[in-house]
């Protein structure tokens, strides 16, 4: 089950078929029970025949009030890439503490009203020189903490303000247009199939200049110990959103620049594109 935010309320995809709700986002959302609540809704409703159109013209990112928080060095490549930007700064074995210890790494990413949707622009930092996007499965955690979705996220990066010093990794990772989610929130009886594979493609002047692909089942960390450790002293009264950290990592001489197109696709869940501003 499929459920997108639109502009005059939620879509439904379903076998198939797509169901409008007129519900508000964030009650509809922090819901544990959401899967079985959702199709005793749409039970009794005729779909739509305008999906693709609400769909083209009225998408949203799925966010409301909740807040996007991010996990780091959850994947042997991304504590590789770390260690390598932060070597000279002589953090070249802090990431790998990271990587080993039973605490894992969390940290604020954006508010909503910062988040990128699906077809909107993401952007670079100005004073930044290497940046990169970062291709996240992204979890929907209820208010009670259970996980109750999955969607797509880009924790777009500046790897040489946060290679300086880990210090400054609010600074790499936190600003406007910086996180990117969607197309929707994917909704599952059972956890997704370890092989679920996170696949993203960089386009310049429509050229594809960077792809890379990863199976979810390669994280150290279980999504639930992310989501328990997260919720241990803080509170989220509507749910929030979690990035659970990327395996994928452009070479070292790869940078984002202006006009370039970031497509990353989750199976079961779609595809997010987004251009970088």
């Amino acid at each position: 089950m499929k459920i997108f935010k639109i502009l005059t309320g939620i879509l439904v995809g379903f076998e198939n078929h797509f169901y409008r709700l007129d519900e508000e986002w964030d009650t509809f959302i922090n819901d544990d029970a959401v899967y079985q609540n959702t199709l005793l809704k749409i039970n009794n409703l005729k779909p739509v025949s305008d999906a693709g159109s609400l769909l083209e013209n009225q998408l949203l990112a799925p966010i409301g009030t909740q807040e996007i928080w991010a996990s780091g060095v959850t994947y042997m490549r991304s504590k590789a890439a770390r260690m390598e930007e932060s070597e000279t700064a002589g953090g070249g074995d802090f990431y790998d503490r990271v990587y080993e210890a039973e605490r894992p790494e969390l940290f604020f990413k954006s508010t909503a009203f910062r988040v990128a949707g699906p077809g909107q622009n993401v952007r670079i930092r100005k004073d930044s020189t290497w940046n990169v996007p970062e291709p996240e499965l992204t979890l929907m955690i209820s208010s009670s903490g259970k996980i109750i979705g999955y969607t797509i996220g880009n924790d777009m990066s500046s790897r040489d303000i946060e290679g300086q010093n880990p210090l400054y990794l609010p600074q790499a990772k936190t600003y406007d247009k910086s996180a990117a989610i969607g197309p929707c929130i994917y909704i599952t009886e059972t956890p997704l199939p370890v092989t679920t594979e996170i696949e993203i493609e960089i386009y310049r002047e429509n050229t594809a200049v960077f792809s890379g692909c990863v199976e979810i089942g390669q994280i150290k960390r279980a999504f639930t110990e992310l989501a328990e450790y997260l919720y241990r002293e803080t509170t989220f009264p509507f749910g929030c959103l979690l990035m659970t950290g990327t395996g994928i990592v452009p070479p070292n001489n790869f940078t984002l620049t202006p006009g370039d197109v970031i497509k990353i696709r989750i199976q079961l869940i779609g595809e997010l594109v987004n251009s970088v501003e």
